[in-house]
């Protein structure tokens, strides 16, 4: 065995240089993989809720709600109407700033319809007023807020997390 030093000689500054090497090489790919790399696409799809609305009115034994036409910004999420004995119809909505607002209507009793959609511990706050019709507000401590109106046996259900001129405002698009 011979007392001389291996032909690579270790040094601080050499451990140094391989890290600002290997930081460099790991930067380069992180630039690399973020140019070339494609967003997902949105898992948020547009659906028409015209159509739906129309046959649902067609066969609805209650006055059926949706908005004539939607404020600025907004789209339609889902839709559904069940039908039989207990009739029910269902509209979602993404605001312009990407909240959810759903509309629920059906011959069932405000409580039910509150617990369902609001919250089983929901709070009931003021009534409004709203396009000619009295609104109770109810509220959890979520931050979900619904308008509620109970017309002919029919209960309707305006929730969102947003504040309640938005509520109020999509309420007024109602026909």
């Amino acid at each position: 065995m011979s007392e001389q030093p291996g032909r690579y000689q270790r040094s601080f500054s050499g451990m140094i240089g391989a890290m600002a090497v290997l930081l460099l090489a790991v930067g380069a790919f992180v630039l690399f993989r973020d140019v070339n790399r494609d967003d997902p696409a949105s898992p948020v799809h547009a659906v028409d809720y015209r159509g739906p609305a129309d046959y649902a009115r067609g066969v609805a034994t209650f006055d059926l709600l949706a908005p004539a036409k939607l404020p600025e910004g907004w789209i339609a999420t889902s839709v559904n109407f069940t039908q039989g004995e207990e009739q029910a119809w269902h509209l979602g909505f993404l605001t312009d700033e990407r909240h959810y607002v759903g509309l629920e209507q059906a011959d069932r009793p405000v409580s039910g319809m509150v617990e369902d959609f609001v919250d089983q511990e929901a709070v009931q706050g003021d009534d409004v007023v709203v396009a000619g019709k009295t609104w109770e507000t109810w509220s959890d401590d979520g931050d979900d807020l619904a308008l509620v109106n109970d017309s002919g046996g029919v209960t309707t259900v305006v929730v969102g997390r947003v504040p309640e001129e938005t509520l109020k405002a999509f309420i007024n698009t109602l026909d």
